[in-house]
């Protein structure tokens, strides 16, 4: 308390004691793959702002398109705005040995990564090095690609087969797709919910030669689909039935029965319809068909949570663990799930429906706070999309009271 001598009037500026929790960016994606230039800044982690500077970073005037190239150019045709890039050269390798930083783990240090993909690279190996990745980071989720030449028929095969033997490392070829009748069409199953596949690949205008078609995978431009469901709905909206951008024509046509027995599977599908043209049709992720984080947006808005919760709340660390912080971390992380809530990203018709904070002598007996822990419990209930949409039509007589039911099933 400051020292008044002489009479008058005094202002002091005093804090609000309140902490606004702002949320991270969620748009942000990770390229992982061979550079038109091969040579061009080897596993680095470049980040990306345009097109224009991607050609200046990673290509010269007699390089030749790359599924790297292809990606970054339907990543920001399609509403991507920045990104990172990783050139691994030529031997195209993902993951490098404990001396080395290579591939992905040039992307650990970056800490507004939130979608990471590898275009092309569907092999079991990359699968589990992508899967892995995004599993121990926790921040991020992974998109991955079917391999170009498999068969409607033999992915239904092996999806049904999804555990079947798997060829060896050895027989693989580093960063292409495997063969169709090694299994290897179908990565395994991430309980968390940090991965995604999408299939068929598309066709889309060569990059550096426009007047050639070509089929790409799809990684790239679902990226972009992602950032752009991001800024104008929100991460909380399944990035589904959205305009794939720069694509003319699906690799393969799949058609309604044979999406009933993909989508179960984890398997998201790119589809033509005469009138909205090719878009995307699938919202699942990689974990059980039963599991909570069955859906890619309920896991990319937890992840949004609790990365922008934990950068928000370091100003807890060494503070008096009492009743007084207990009170403080409540009210900024229930106006952060509030923000939420009012945005369309929480299920309920208060905010005490759509989530709840505790921070109490219950949760913090004296044993924990004498070990130095806080402990902070939150749940939320996060929208879901509306996957089948049901409308029951029945006859009525005329002039009789006719009754309808419609809803949406999630």
């Amino acid at each position: 308390m400051p020292n008044y001598l002489a009479p008058g009037v005094y202002i002091e500026e005093a804090p609000s004691g309140a902490r606004p929790i702002e949320a991270v960016g969620t748009s942000t994606a990770a390229f992982v793959g061979v550079a038109p230039k091969a040579g061009a800044r080897l596993n680095e982690a470049v980040r990306i702002n345009n097109w224009t500077q991607f050609l200046r970073e990673f290509s010269a005037p007699d390089s030749a398109s790359t599924h790297l190239a292809q990606a970054v150019y339907g990543f920001f045709l399609n509403g991507g705005r920045m990104c990172y890039v990783v050139n691994v050269g030529k031997d195209g390798a993902l993951v490098g040995d404990a001396r080395e930083r290579r591939g992905l783990d040039a992307l650990k240090a970056v800490d507004d990564i939130a979608i990471v993909a590898a275009p092309g690279y569907a092999d079991p190996q990359s699968y589990e090095a992508l899967l892995a990745h995004c599993e121990s980071m926790k921040d991020r989720v992974a998109i991955l690609d079917t391999p170009e030449e498999i068969a409607n028929i033999d992915l239904l095969t092996q999806v049904a087969a999804a555990k079947a033997p798997r060829k060896s490392k050895s027989a693989e070829v580093e960063g292409g797709p495997s063969a169709p009748e090694a299994g290897g069409a179908r990565p395994r199953q991430s309980d968390g919910g940090y991965g995604a596949l999408y299939y068929p690949w598309i066709t889309t205008p060569d990059v550096f030669k426009p007047k050639e078609l070509v089929n790409v995978p799809p990684s790239g431009h679902l990226a972009g689909i992602y950032a752009r469901t991001d800024g104008t709905r929100g991460v909380h909206k399944a990035p589904a039935n959205e305009a794939v951008r720069g694509a003319v024509n699906v690799a393969y046509a799949v058609t309604q029965e044979e999406q009933e027995r993909l989508n179960p599977n984890g398997i998201n599908c790119i589809r033509f319809f005469p009138n909205e043209g090719i878009r995307v049709w699938g919202a699942r992720t990689l974990a059980a068909s039963a599991s909570e984080w069955r859906y890619i947006n309920v896991r990319r808005l937890f992840n949004m949570i609790e990365t922008s919760i934990a950068r928000n709340t370091r100003w807890v660390v060494f503070e008096p663990n009492d009743v007084s912080l207990w009170k403080n971390i409540s009210r900024d992380v229930s106006a952060f799930l509030t923000l939420l809530w009012r945005q369309g990203a929480l299920m309920g018709r208060t905010p005490e429906e759509a989530f709840f904070v505790k921070a109490d002598e219950e949760t913090n007996p004296p044993e924990e706070v004498d070990a130095g822990r806080v402990n902070i419990v939150i749940g939320v209930a996060p929208v879901k999309p509306a996957e089948f949409v049901i409308f029951r039509i029945g006859q009525g007589m005329a002039g009789a009271e006719v009754s309808s039911q419609g809803g949406g099933n999630a």
